[in-house]
């Protein structure tokens, strides 16, 4: 004979197994701001207090810090930030730095195009026999 397991009945579900589970990350400023609100419009020590912090998923750690950045008037420091570094100062010289770059790249194939001219231009005096005139050394 195999024994099964019955339910009691005396097992309930638990109020808040009816709810979607809690948020947790970052909230932001009138999120904050509008549970500081409900949160405050409770007396204190009342019940309800408490459900909204379960509910939320909140500590009164998270009220306490939240009330004292609101008291401060930091309402900029419970807006969400971006993440990663700080964008870097842009370097006044680097406009300049960029276009003689182009510049110099630009001379450099001007030159190499004129070497490859010069080069054509000895080969055809060479075969048709023309003297080129020598460099000038430094001395006369």
């Amino acid at each position: 004979m195999t024994t099964q397991r019955i339910a009691s009945s005396t097992t309930r579900p638990s109020p808040d197994s009816t709810q979607v589970h809690p948020r947790t990350g970052n909230w932001t400023a009138p999120e904050k701001l509008a549970i500081l609100k409900e949160y405050e419009a409770y007396p204190r020590g009342d019940a309800r207090r408490g459900e909204l912090l379960r509910r939320k998923g909140l500590y009164t750690s998270h009220i306490s810090k939240w009330r004292a950045q609101r008291d401060a008037g930091a309402l900029a420091s419970l807006t969400a930030k971006p993440a990663g570094r700080k964008a870097l100062a842009p370097n006044p010289l680097a406009d300049e730095l960029a276009q003689l770059q182009s510049e110099v790249t630009r001379l450099k194939d001007q030159l190499a195009k004129a070497q490859i001219v010069i080069e054509i231009q000895k080969k055809v005096a060479l075969l048709l026999g023309v003297e080129t005139a020598a460099p000038a050394s430094g001395a006369p």
